[in-house]
C-alpha cells in the first residue's frame, strides 16, 4: 500500500516547451499547487531558460 506521502507528493515529469523533448522529474504538494506546474529552467539542448510544464 502507498504511503501517505507519495498521494500528497507525487512525482511529477516536467517536459521542455522548446521541443526537444528534455524532462526534468521532480515532487510537488499536491495540497497546495493543484494545478499544473510551470518552471522556467534551464534546457541544455537549446542552451537557454525555457518554460518547463508539467505533464502528466
Amino acid at each position: 500500500m502507498a504511503s501517505k506521502s507519495s498521494e500528497v507528493r507525487p512525482v511529477v515529469k516536467l517536459r521542455s516547451t522548446a521541443g526537444t523533448g528534455f524532462t526534468y522529474v521532480t515532487r510537488k504538494n499536491r495540497r497546495n499547487d493543484p494545478d499544473r506546474m510551470v518552471l522556467r529552467k534551464f534546457d541544455p539542448v537549446v542552451r537557454q531558460h525555457v518554460e518547463f510544464r508539467e505533464e502528466r
